[in-house]
């Protein structure tokens, strides 16, 4: 016999559990075991009144903030209908049926109110990474560190060249907050001086990066840094910077100190692409922090046209010389100064020449220099430290380095794909700051949901 469904919704009274209409596989039964927001409330509390009306309860905020990053939510008026009707988003962010869902404003006043003046997403970023570091997650042995484009939300076509930069009337948030950045470098500026800027500026977002990196047109962005352990992939730090090679390598070095600082961790070698292989940058790790250096190493010094390469001549360090395949020395110096020197160039080179005489009867001097009537070279200041590059290149350890950090580059696609974080939603170089922080701590719980407690749903599938 056919069934029929009985339409009428005039029931006043209903047994429903709220719990049990959540699978026991959902991914947010995971990330609800593993997350803990009590101390970060502690944290919070001098930033509120101790009179007047209730606030909305600041775990309520973050606890949706974590729902949209976990699950992909890119618009808070989105983020809040689905809230209002997902069972499981209700359950999670602890609201009854009947309870009100915060307006989308709410986010807004907060972020740029009390959240961002208590730096509450980095805390909240801290005490997820502790947890994982608790439940033994975190190493500590071997980092990776990279970086990736992120496009701002910034129109490519509305930007002004180098000097057109106008004066704003009426600035918005994002714009206030790169001129203050401007004055606090510049403070004796005059009001003729031309603001710093690249070679092409957006007035919407200002701080964005006007870069072509990933290969297809030039677009305006910033750059999402992460540090990872290498065991199972959980991200130790997260830093927003310009999209910029320069700002991302240095970056690392703000990161590693702060996780040592912070959390006691220093691993024992750092794995990188060529980026990270500058010979600045080897010589923080090897000499600095003591860091073996698995990168591959930024070397120039390779000649494509057939003649001689700086590594077929062999260096005393005894003697501060090089010696050519013939047996004649390359100095940088040949007398003996009153006051001495030490030669360093500006590129932070020595250069190391041969005598006009050696090479002019010298039967590789075709192979040699055949253009010039001496032969130099260019001597990095770093070159010890290179040089400890590229003997680890050489080692099985490396070879495995190189296959770990594919866990840095799927963590990126996670973010893009999964979490759609390709384009930021927020402007500035805090709004880059607070998405980034927040998709990492949505990272790490996803992976610490999946890893501590099994969590196999669908809505885990892509941890």
């Amino acid at each position: 016999m056919m069934g029929q469904q009985d339409g009428s919704q005039d029931r006043l009274f209903y047994s429903f559990n709220l719990d049990e209409h959540v699978p026991r596989d959902h991914l947010l039964r995971g990330i609800d075991q593993v997350l803990d927001l009590r101390e970060l409330r502690a944290q919070l509390a001098p930033f509120y009144s101790h009179t007047g009306r209730p606030s909305i309860d600041p775990e309520l905020i973050l606890r949706m903030l974590i729902v949209g990053y976990c699950c992909g939510i890119r618009s808070e008026r989105r983020l809040c209908e689905e809230v209002h009707l997902n069972l499981a988003y209700r359950w999670f962010c602890r609201l009854e049926l009947d309870a009100q869902v915060p307006n989308h404003s709410t986010f807004s006043k907060n972020r740029h109110g009390r959240f961002r003046t208590s730096d509450a997403f980095r805390q909240l970023f801290e005490s997820v990474l502790r947890r994982c570091m608790t439940e033994g997650l975190v190493g500590g042995e071997g980092f990776a560190v990279d970086a990736s484009f992120i496009r701002a939300d910034a129109n490519r076509a509305r930007g002004v060249e180098r000097g057109q930069v106008p004066k704003w009337e009426n600035p918005s948030r994002a714009v206030r907050e790169y001129l203050e950045g401007v004055e606090a470098t510049n403070p004796v500026a005059s009001d003729d001086t031309e603001l710093p800027s690249e070679r092409n500026i957006s007035l919407s977002d200002p701080a964005a990066h006007w870069t072509a990196a990933p290969g297809g047109p030039p677009q305006y962005a910033y750059s999402t840094n992460y540090l990872i352990d290498l065991d199972v992939g959980i991200i130790v730090d997260v830093e927003a910077t310009p999209a910029n090679r320069s700002w991302e390598v240095e970056s690392t070095k703000v990161m590693v100190d702060r996780v040592e600082e912070r959390f006691g961790l220093k691993p024992r070698r750092l794995v990188g692409d060529t980026a990270y292989g500058s010979g600045a940058m080897l010589s923080w790790m090897v000499k600095e922090k003591e860091i073996a250096p698995h990168v591959p190493v930024w070397d120039k010094t390779q000649r494509k046209d057939g003649t001689l390469s700086s590594n077929e001549f062999t260096w005393n360090e005894q003697a501060n010389e090089y010696r050519c395949p013939e047996g004649v020395s390359l100095r940088s110096e040949r007398r003996n100064f009153t006051e001495p020197r030490d030669h360093v160039t500006k590129a932070d080179t020595i250069i190391y020449r041969s005598r006009k005489q050696d090479c002019a009867g010298c039967q590789l001097k075709q192979r040699c220099c055949p253009n010039t009537s001496i032969r130099k070279i260019a001597r990095s200041v770093h070159e010890e430290s290179r040089d400890v590059g590229r003997a680890i290149g050489r080692t099985p350890e490396y070879i495995d380095s190189k296959r770990q950090r594919k866990k840095v580059e799927m963590l990126f696609a996670h973010l893009k794909r999964i979490l759609k974080l390709d384009r930021l939603r927020l402007r500035g170089m805090s709004g880059a700051r607070d998405e980034f922080l927040l998709a990492a701590t949505a990272q790490n719980l996803r992976r610490m949901a999946k890893r501590l407690l099994g969590v196999q749903g669908r809505t885990a599938a892509a941890i």
